[in-house]
């Protein structure tokens, strides 16, 4: 009867992780396989695009699209102006972030109750894009990049987060370190800093991406096209591309639009993606932690 228990367990063990793992994989590659396709259209050549609707191994490699992508004379500065924004913006917006949310997670903070409640306000309401203009230009960072930096430095979802993370740590080594003498700046520095770098490298990832991929804010508010960041430029190729047929002479091999298209799609992703495997130990940890206790 107990072996029968068993073998009964053990087969429906089995079939359990054999439909488990088929979901798995059958989600991934619904992930996978959009991006594979982008990847192989951007390298295709003007036949084989014309010819089949869905490409995920080329037959013969085309780089037209990336050498005229790469021909137009801006697209290194608006690489290089994208890199500045992203790390400069990461930076101001992770100390921010991480300044505020060690204060709003000390108990001891009079009107911390307040301010999380303004805080909770803006993740549901926000004033908008008018207003936003209105006060950039009221600011005097019009044709700034710091019009790109300061109105989305502190991203309350995130702060939320890493207040919930500092609220975890055992306010014990906090109390031994006064007690040494040390006071709140030198506690956050050299005790709460190094025991959240998980929650930091994951927020880090967030603010990130997200001031990789902001392009609204850059048309908007920078009206000089020598200032424009890499997805900007590559919006207007894209744009561009689609007249292409009637214009000869922008390359010696006309590509077809959609290979520019997806050319661009991959040049805005790999950045990107070559900056998650240093984070991607933190990741998992780091959201957790911060989103599992209020």
């Amino acid at each position: 009867m107990e072996n029968t228990k068993k073998l009964g367990d053990s087969w429906s063990s089995r079939i359990f992780d054999i439909c488990n793992y088929t979901i798995l994989i059958i989600i991934a590659l619904s992930c996978l396989l959009p991006f594979l396709n982008v990847f192989a259209t951007s390298f295709a050549t003007t036949q084989e695009i014309l010819e089949k609707d869905f490409i995920l191994f080329p037959t013969s490699i085309s780089l037209d699209a990336y050498r005229y992508i790469l021909s137009t004379p801006t697209i290194f500065r608006s690489l290089f102006v994208s890199i500045g924004i992203t790390v400069v913006g990461t930076f101001v917006s992770i100390s921010l972030t991480a300044l505020m949310a060690y204060g709003l997670s000390r108990k001891y903070l009079y009107g911390r109750r307040v301010i999380n409640f303004f805080i909770l306000f803006t993740i549901l309401f926000s004033g908008g894009m008018i207003p936003g203009f209105i006060l950039v230009r009221s600011l005097g960072l019009m044709n700034s990049y710091w019009a790109l930096i300061i109105p989305r430095a502190i991203n309350a979802f995130n702060l939320i987060i890493m207040r919930n993370f500092f609220q975890a740590i055992p306010s014990s080594l906090e109390e031994s370190a006064k007690m040494d003498g040390a006071n709140d700046f030198v506690i956050f520095l050299k005790i709460i800093v190094p025991l959240s770098l998980p929650s930091i490298a994951t927020i880090s990832l967030f603010y990130a991406v997200n001031y990789w991929n902001n392009f609204i804010n850059a048309i908007l508010y920078l009206t000089d096209a020598s200032m424009w960041p890499i997805q900007v430029l590559l919006r207007q190729i894209v744009i561009l591309s689609a007249g292409l047929q009637a214009d000869a002479s922008v390359v010696d091999i006309t590509p077809p639009s959609q290979s520019i298209q997806m050319a661009t799609i991959v040049i805005a992703t790999i950045p990107m993606l070559l900056a998650y495997p240093f984070v991607q130990k933190y990741f998992v940890k780091g959201a957790l932690i911060g989103s599992v206790k209020g």
